[in-house]
């Protein structure tokens, strides 16, 4: 049978060690499991904020092989004009055994390299030219793949019930364009509200919508083809002629 213990302080009673474990697991184990069935990623914050010269990684939470990183304060991380694609990297280290402690080392950095290896989570992308300032105003839904000076998001892995989903910021921002659009379609109108009205849209979801919309069978896409048949969506509902979401300038190969 499971008990439950929580330590009560009462005056005049003798500080147990026990006592202070419990404050110490109490708070981790609550989170271990309320996230037990998420696959590898973000669960919240991890934001990336564009500044001049350098970027700022917002606090947050991920999970990778099964085991919780916090990242307790905002981080600030340079950048350059290299004009090469770089990605934005959390890294995780194995646990250290410390005297008083277990210590769980990240680290942020860039890399050129856009492998990513089994210790390491992808939290943006961009490729800036020389001359060129970064940004991450997107004018427009489509802007979220550009190729430079764009801060991509899109390739990002954000925690989901079984497997990873897509960045909830891609989601909001199509829900907000079909909603003042507007669609005759019930399908693109619930779905929408669907995506404003949760923190994240779970990936099974996203490919039941889309094979749905447009009548194909139900299968996984990567996350950059999924955005291009959003994007087809979109132009659909704005009255422009539907396109190949899979045209020849978005192969794989380009990503």
């Amino acid at each position: 049978m499971p008990i439950n213990y929580y330590p009560t302080f009462q005056k005049g009673r003798i500080l147990k060690l026990e006592m202070l474990e419990n404050l110490r697991d109490y708070p981790r184990h609550i989170m271990d499991i309320y996230v037990q069935d998420y696959s590898d990623g973000i669960l919240t914050g991890a934001n990336v904020i564009v500044n001049d010269g350098s970027l700022t990684v917002t606090r947050g939470i991920v999970k990778l092989h099964g085991h919780l990183y916090y990242i307790e304060q905002d981080c600030n991380i340079a950048y350059e004009e290299s004009g090469n694609e770089t990605i934005v990297k959390l890294r995780c280290y194995p646990e250290k055994q410390e005297q008083d402690f277990l210590r769980f080392d990240t680290e942020l950095l860039l890399d050129d390299n856009t492998e990513i290896l089994p210790n390491e989570l992808e939290l943006a992308r961009f490729k800036l030219k020389k001359g060129s300032r970064l940004r991450s105003d997107y004018q427009n839904f489509e802007d979220f793949a550009t190729e430079f000076n764009t801060l991509n998001v899109i390739h990002t892995h954000y925690a989901g019930i079984g497997q990873s989903t897509i960045h909830p910021s891609i989601l909001r921002y199509f829900a907000k364009e079909v909603l003042t659009i507007g669609s005759k379609g019930m399908e693109d109108t619930m779905f929408a509200m669907l995506c404003l009205n949760n923190a994240t849209v779970e990936r099974e979801l996203l490919l039941h919508y889309i094979a749905n919309r447009f009548e194909m069978d139900y299968k996984d896409y990567p996350n950059w083809q999924l955005h291009r048949y959003l994007v087809s969506i979109l132009q659909e509902l704005m009255g422009e002629a539907l396109q190949d979401p899979i045209g020849v300038e978005w192969e794989e190969k380009q990503f």
